[in-house]
């Protein structure tokens, strides 16, 4: 049996970022794995100069993921002018003030495309493996109980609307647990629900599919990289 925490996602914005094409910011239609590994790492209070605690977080995080209110895509058109006295400085959520430096690029007014996702829900079933490395799945739920600092669901705009923890499960395998997670009270009943789990789990589930996704980052270079496989099917409502 594996064991595993079950998390929910459910905010008035959420974006599971995508490649970025010039001004253009896309959302998937799931989230990948190095967007849990940046909300867990956030909540256990890692920083940027943790890359190397937060690469091998990544390379642990397996999950399932199904997606019980779909919501709607949104575009927010975006502007601004970056040379202003007023943004020269910027709070952060650490409670700090942080300044902005480059060069000639922030003179100008910045025109920016975002897609969301309004009004969606999804329920998540995450383990580690090994279980037995550090941080723990015990660690890692009491962080997120008393996350070290804000979380957010892609952007710092999406803030979620409730606690992301919904509980720790033990199930036969990571399709099964989310399967069998608490229904979303908004969601629909008794309807088959789209979602993810790993390739190598319930590989004979009717219907499904492999596909390949690209949702690594490297954690010391800030650049998406790699590519894996997951089953693109439904759950039971």
């Amino acid at each position: 049996m594996l064991d595993v925490l079950l998390l929910r996602f459910d905010a008035p914005l959420l974006s599971f970022g995508g490649p970025a094409i010039d001004n253009l910011g896309v959302t998937r239609r799931f989230p990948g794995r190095a967007m849990l590994t940046g909300i867990l790492g956030n909540a256990l209070g890692y920083r940027h100069g943790d890359a190397g605690k937060i690469q091998a977080l990544q390379e642990r995080v397996k999950y399932a993921v199904r997606c019980d209110c779909s919501g709607h895509r949104i575009v927010d058109y975006q502007t601004v002018d970056l040379s202003q006295d007023f943004l020269h400085q910027g709070w952060t959520t650490r409670g700090a003030a942080e300044g902005r430096e480059g060069g000639t690029a922030s003179e100008a007014t910045h025109i920016r495309k975002r897609d969301y996702l309004a009004d969606a829900v999804y329920t998540i079933a995450l383990t580690l493996g090994p279980q037995d490395a550090a941080p723990s799945l015990a660690d890692v739920e009491a962080a997120l109980r008393l996350p070290a600092r804000p979380l957010f669901l892609g952007r710092k705009s999406c803030l979620p609307a409730a606690p992301l923890l919904l509980g720790r499960a033990e199930a036969a395998s990571l399709r099964a647990a989310v399967e069998a997670a608490p229904p979303c009270p908004r969601g629909e009943r008794g309807r088959a629900i789209p979602a993810w789990w790993p390739a190598d789990e319930d590989t004979d589930r009717p219907g499904a599919r492999l596909i390949p996704v690209s949702d690594d980052r490297d954690w010391v270079n800030q650049i998406h990289v790699g590519r894996r496989w997951v089953h693109e099917g439904t759950v039971d409502g």
